[in-house]
């Protein structure tokens, strides 16, 4: 065969004339496509320009006409606002209503606002002597419903009405109320057990006795036989008791279990702030530079020229300070210092509105620098195994476990009856001993198991937890307590104690914080029902004029009868009852150190969402608005929704969108009324806690 001929190149060769016209072309294109790029960016960038430019001169024309009605709607919002000092005004009558009330009754009992009619009580109850304990009991009704009037009028009575002495006063009398109730307790108990012997039980022979009341049950047993096999301690028809060891077993004790269902173990004020310690810093140095002033003016040591000048400068000084250091009220005094401001600005080159905006921002600025200055700070405990009080509160009463010394019976003696009286008086028995000749290694002194029985009237959404009080420092702690139950069906808890003494029961104080809901649902005139809801709990709050009552309680999706619901109140013992009661849906001036507010809720809000599209508002101090974005929106956003407008406050942006019977029902409502709700939606902080 011949060679193969050879292969013709498809490809044809391009010229250089061709190379340059191929890249004239793209050239030309992509100059092209830039410029139509440029022409876009620039009509999109116009575009932008100009709705910013349409958005700020509405925006502007918005802040006009808001500043234009401004006073106008202070001075009606502080016409609105005129309620409160009526409602106090009503509280102050009230308050003289029931001191009067008391003085025609004249029934024995002393007035709890006068203290020398308390301490002649006190005198008086201090010398009666050997007083049995249902007697002491009967008495104690008194003296509870003494301490807790003490303490209403401390929590009710406005702090400018009640001076420093007057506080001390009656935080003293409480004191000493609590301190002879526990001694008239000891002493009836002491009384009770000098006749253990002629009240021992046939079958076993111990003294057994229970005394119940609706504050106090007391539970007694008495060791006489002293038989070391008879180690367990239960009171009849009960599953109360103890398990006692073996050197208890064969000594001459009495076990006393003293349930209160008041707690005057705890302090009054664990973490009291003082008024010093709240004083903002402005008033410090208000006091400060006017005691210097007195000073420096009756020492006479600067010239009449410097002393003239120092009073001038001193006197705009404390001007500066009085306003951020004053009550925020109406903003009817920014106004004021706007017209002032601007009288005295009137040759500026600023628009007046430029100057107002800027003094009612000064204004929200002290408001804030009040806040920061009165904040408190994180509640450190002193020492290991402390129960932080700010973290968790006690509930359902004290159980005061006591093993005591018996103390020497009765005998009667020819148609009388001879009994040793002992001037020590009531003694506690030592256990485990400070002291032991022969210590055993094989735990001679194990620590004592206690079974009791929890209030039905204590709600715990989480088993409870034990604790004990140390007497030396003052304080709950948890340790010494070991091999803790709790059985929520029988409400029996067990543990063992190294040494027996006052215990209670504890939860988280925050446990239904954050709320997962909030709602006002108007029930009529002077009438609403407040919602609140919580992981574990539903509660539904009806208020009426200046009384709060407890509508209805769910636990887990079901009905829980409270014994609260139905008893109308005040709020603040409403309040007091409901933590009682375990249902804590009120925030202290701690609470944010300890409840972490989940912002992940999208999913929640977006079910909401489904059912019902709510609109949002935001105060920020200056003026009120209505948002543009939703519940279930991805970001934040401060746009103003479409067709509204700018109000200096919620109640004027409200306004807008509210029927005219609506706003007619809240001009009209009872003044007090109106400071009950605002009373419990500050006292829930729903705002902050949801």
């Amino acid at each position: 065969m011949g060679p193969k001929p050879k292969k013709i190149s498809s490809k044809k060769k391009i010229t250089k004339a061709e190379r340059l016209r191929l890249l004239q072309e793209e050239e030309e294109r992509r100059l092209k496509e830039e410029e139509e790029a440029r022409q876009k960016f620039e009509k999109e960038e116009q575009e932008r320009l100009e709705t910013q430019r349409i958005e700020k001169e509405k925006w502007r024309q918005l802040e006009k006409k808001d500043l234009e009605r401004r006073s106008e709607e202070l001075e009606e919002l502080s016409l609105l606002e005129c309620c409160f000092p009526e409602a106090e005004r009503l509280k102050r009558e009230t308050r003289a209503l029931a001191q009067w009330k008391h003085y025609l009754q004249c029934d024995g009992s002393p007035d709890p606002s006068i203290a020398q009619e308390m301490n002649t009580f006190i005198s008086l109850w201090e010398e009666e002597t050997n007083e049995t304990f249902e007697q002491v009991i009967e008495k104690s009704k008194l003296v509870l419903s003494l301490i807790e009037k003490l303490k209403l009028i401390l929590l009710e009575t406005p702090s400018c009405d009640l001076e420093s002495r007057t506080i001390a006063q009656h935080q003293g009398s409480i004191l000493r109320l609590q301190e002879l109730l526990s001694q008239k307790v000891d002493v009836a108990t002491e009384l009770l057990l000098r006749e253990a012997s002629t009240l021992a039980d046939l079958d076993s022979g111990n003294m057994e006795k229970i005394i119940q009341d609706e504050n106090v049950t007391l539970y007694v047993w008495a060791n006489l036989k002293k038989n070391p096999r008879y180690r367990s301690v239960k009171f009849s028809e009960t599953q109360i008791g103890f398990e006692i060891p073996r050197i208890l077993a064969t000594s001459d004790v009495a076990l006393r279990l003293l349930h209160t269902r008041y707690d005057h173990v705890t302090p009054l004020y664990p973490n009291t702030i003082t008024k010093e310690d709240h004083v903002p810093t402005a008033v410090k140095h208000f006091k400060e530079e006017e005691h210097t002033e007195k000073a420096v003016t009756e020492d006479k040591v600067f010239a009449e020229e410097n002393t003239t000048n120092q009073a001038a400068e001193s006197q705009s000084r404390q001007e500066t300070e009085l306003s951020f250091v004053q009550e925020e009220e109406p903003n009817t005094e920014a106004l004021e210092n706007i017209d002032a401001y601007y009288q005295e600005e009137e040759n500026s080159k600023g628009p007046r509105h430029e100057l107002e905006m800027r003094l009612l921002s000064e204004v929200v600025s002290a408001a804030q620098l009040r806040l920061v200055e009165n904040s408190v700070d994180f509640p450190h405990t002193n020492e290991e195994k402390e129960v932080d009080l700010c973290h968790f509160s006690t509930l359902g009463g004290v159980y005061h476990l006591d093993i005591l010394e018996l103390p020497p019976q009765c005998k009667p003696v020819k148609g009388w009856v001879l009994v040793e009286i002992r001037q020590e008086g009531l003694q506690r028995f030592t256990y485990p001993p400070e002291t032991t000749e022969e210590p055993d290694p094989e735990n001679a002194f194990p620590p004592i198991e206690v079974t009791l029985e929890v209030r039905e009237n204590v709600i715990f959404f989480e088993d409870p937890k034990v604790i004990r009080w140390d007497a030396e420092g003052k304080i709950w702690k948890t340790d010494g307590i070991s091999e803790v139950f709790y059985s929520r069906e029988d409400r029996l808890i067990s543990f063992c104690l190294d040494t027996l003494g006052p215990v209670t029961l504890i939860q988280d104080a925050h446990i239904n914080m954050p709320y997962r809901s909030w709602e006002l649902r108007p029930l009529g005139v002077n009438r609403v029902l407040m919602t609140v809801t919580s992981l574990f709990t539903e509660l539904q709050i009806h208020i009426k004029e200046n009384l709060c009552m407890l509508a209805s309680v769910k636990l887990r999706s079901q009905d829980h009868l409270s014994h609260l619901e139905g008893k109308w109140m005040t709020p603040i013992p409403f309040i007091l009852a409901m933590k009682e009661a375990g249902l804590n849906v009120f925030p202290s001036v701690y609470s944010h150190f300890y409840v972490v507010v989940n912002n992940k809720v999208k999913e929640a809000l977006a079910e909401a969402a489904e059912d019902r599209l709510w609109s949002l508002l935001m105060f920020n101090g200056d003026r009120a608005q209505m948002l543009k974005i939703r519940e279930d929106s991805e970001m934040f956003s401060e746009a103003l929704q479409e067709e509204t407008e700018f109000h200096s406050t919620l109640y004027h942006m409200v306004k807008d969108f509210a029927s005219a019977e609506a706003m007619e029902r809240v001009r009209h409502s009872n003044c007090q009324f109106i400071d009950s709700v605002c009373h419990m939606l500050l006292s829930t902080r729903v705002l902050s806690y949801s």
